[in-house]
C-alpha cells in the first residue's frame, strides 16, 4: 500500500510522539543518574560518574541484585517446563474445555499485581503455614512467567505443521523421540523468546515480590523502593535504576531478535522438517536393534 507525503508525515509524527511519551520519563532517570548534588533536583547542577561507583561498591545493591538474577532464573525454569507441557496439551491435542484451560493459564497476568501478591500471601503464612523466603518469590512470579512461555510457544505450534510429527509417529518414532528431533526443534526459538521474557519479567517485578519475600531479602527493584527514602542512598538510586534498565534490555532485545525468526515446521519450509522425521526414526531403529 502506497501512502501520500502528508499520510506518511502524520504517521511519522505520531511515532515520534509515542516514542516520546515512552522515553521521556528515562531520559529524565537517565540524566538525574549523572547529578552531581545528593539533593535529586531539575535540572542538574553539574554531571558526574561518582553516583556509578558508589552503586557498584554498595554491597547491599550488589546483594539484591544476586537476589533478583536467582529469583528470575528459577521462575524461568518453571515457566519453561510448565508451560511448554501446557502449550503441547492445548497446542496439539483436542479436548473439552481446551480453550478453558488456555483462557485461566493467561488470565494471572491480566490479574492485578497487589490481588496476586495478596493472594499468594495470604495463602503461604495462613493457609499453608510457609514462612514467606525467596522461594515463596518465585512462586508467585512463576505463575506470570508461565504465561509468557505459554503464549510464545502456542503461538508457534499454531502455525506449525504437526503433519511431520505424525509422518514421525508413523515411521515408528516413539512420542520423546519425535519431540527431540521434529518438534523440539520447530520450538527452540519461540522457548528461548519466551524464557527471556520470563527472566525480564520476574528480575523487574516489584508488587508480587513485596508481599511474597520474606524479612530481611531485597530484589534490586525492591532495593530501589526502599532506598528512595533513605537519604544516605537517594542519589545512588538513580544510578542503580540506569543499570537495572541496562541489565533489562539484553534479554528483551535477545527474545525480540529470536522472535523475528521464522523457523519452525511450516508446509512452506518442509525440506528441514522432512530431514528432522528420518533422523527421529533412524534413533528409534537403532534404539530397538539394541
Amino acid at each position: 500500500m502506497r501512502l501520500s507525503k502528508r499520510a506518511k508525515i502524520i504517521l511519522r509524527a505520531c511515532v515520534g510522539l509515542a516514542l516520546t511519551f515512552i522515553y521521556i520519563p528515562l531520559l529524565v532517570i537517565l540524566v538525574e543518574a549523572f547529578n552531581s548534588s545528593r539533593i535529586l533536583k531539575w535540572p542538574p547542577p553539574s554531571f558526574t560518574f561518582h553516583w556509578f561507583g558508589q552503586a557498584v561498591e554498595s554491597e547491599s545493591a550488589r546483594e539484591a541484585l544476586v537476589t533478583s538474577i536467582e529469583a528470575g532464573a528459577v521462575a524461568m525454569l518453571i515457566a519453561v517446563v510448565l508451560g511448554t507441557l501446557i502449550s503441547l496439551a492445548v497446542g496439539r491435542r483436542h479436548f473439552f474445555g481446551r480453550d478453558t484451560i488456555s483462557f485461566l493459564v493467561v488470565l494471572p497476568i491480566a490479574l492485578p499485581g497487589i490481588v496476586t501478591g495478596v493472594a499468594f500471601s495470604n495463602t503461604f503464612t495462613q493457609v499453608l503455614g510457609i514462612s514467606l523466603s525467596l522461594m515463596t518469590v518465585i512462586i508467585g512470579h512463576a505463575t506470570f512467567c508461565i504465561v509468557v512461555v505459554y503464549n510464545n510457544v502456542v503461538a508457534r505450534l499454531r502455525r506449525s505443521s504437526g503433519s511431520f510429527e505424525e509422518a514421525s509417529a508413523d515411521l515408528g518414532a516413539d512420542p520423546w523421540q519425535t519431540f527431540r528431533w521434529v518438534t523440539f526443534p520447530s520450538l527452540r526459538s519461540a522457548l528461548g523468546a519466551g524464557a527471556l521474557l520470563a527472566f525480564a519479567l520476574s528480575f523487574d517485578e516489584i508488587i508480587v515480590t513485596n508481599f511474597t519475600i520474606g524479612a530481611g531479602e531485597e530484589t534490586l527493584p525492591i532495593w530501589i523502593y526502599h532506598n528512595l527514602f533513605r537519604p544516605k542512598e537517594l542519589p545512588i538510586v538513580p544510578a542503580v535504576a540506569v543499570i537495572l534498565i541496562l541489565l533489562s534490555i539484553i534479554p528483551v532485545y535477545l527474545a525480540h531478535r529470536l522472535s523475528s525468526d521464522d523457523g519452525g515446521l511450516t508446509p512452506g519450509r518442509g525440506a528441514a522438517a522432512r530431514a528432522s522425521a528420518p533422523a527421529a526414526i533412524a534413533e528409534a531403529e537403532a534404539t530397538a536393534a539394541h
